[in-house]
């Protein structure tokens, strides 16, 4: 039987980028959908208030990037706030993405906030500093897609760093077997981030957007870090641990 993911989305695209690219919820449709592990997606709008209905249970959720800040008051980042704590405590599976990564980390106990290093932008690399079993295949380093100027300061106490970069040392985290995040972003693709820059150009600088742009050329592993995600929801699920 397929997993059954909830994709929390939190945040709606610009419009000239709608057409083409719908959603963060769909990007991650398309990054899962040539997984070894079959799963299956729901994608609730959470900045527009819709939730699973309380009879529904999933073996993931998943909370999408977004342009708002994980430490801002907003209305909806409030409920989702309870909402993943609620989770959290009910003890279902968290996977976090660049603002769900900041999130979680805050909600458990960490600290998220304004990075002093400025925005990171276009490919970027980190050093990996844990691999549990479920991070197969095994990488010697782990390049991925990017686009914030936030940053996790300080890991929750009982989490476990398993990348980590000079311009971004908490990268990547998991919180025994029921937390995963990442700040960069495995579903984004080279397109996508080029738009971005162009969109952002002037608010991040020239020289931001330039270095960005160059990245570019190189690949990224986004496909080998949603096969991690979904083999970290399988591990420990009878007939799925791969």
């Amino acid at each position: 039987m397929p997993l059954q993911i909830c994709i929390l989305e939190t945040d709606i695209l610009r419009p000239e980028l709608i057409d083409q690219y719908q959603g963060y919820g769909r990007m991650f449709e398309q990054l899962f959908a040539h997984q070894p592990i079959a799963a299956e997606f729901t994608v609730y709008n959470v900045m527009q208030g819709n939730y699973p209905p309380a009879s529904e249970h999933y073996d993931a959720y998943l909370v999408t990037g977004s342009k708002a800040d994980s430490f801002g008051s907003d209305p909806w980042i409030e409920t989702l706030k309870t909402y993943l704590l609620e989770r959290y405590a009910h003890g279902d599976k968290l996977l976090g993405i660049c603002f769900g990564h900041q999130l979680l980390a805050l909600l458990l106990g960490g600290k998220a906030e304004r990075a002093e290093q400025g925005w990171g932008v276009g490919t970027h690399r980190y050093r990996l500093a844990h691999q549990p079993a479920w991070m197969s295949p095994v990488l010697e380093e782990l390049t991925l897609l990017i686009s914030h100027q936030d940053q996790v300061t300080q890991l929750p106490e009982n989490a476990t760093l398993l990348a980590s970069s000079e311009f971004c040392p908490i990268a990547a985290y998991c919180i025994n077997d029921q937390v995963l995040c990442f700040q960069g972003h495995p579903e984004f693709i080279h397109d996508y981030s080029k738009e971005l820059l162009e969109i952002r150009q002037q608010h991040i600088g020239e020289p931001a957007y330039r270095k960005g742009v160059d990245s570019l050329q190189h690949a990224h592993q986004g496909h080998t870090v949603g096969e991690w995600m979904m083999r970290f929801v399988a591990h420990g699920k009878q007939g799925l641990d791969l």
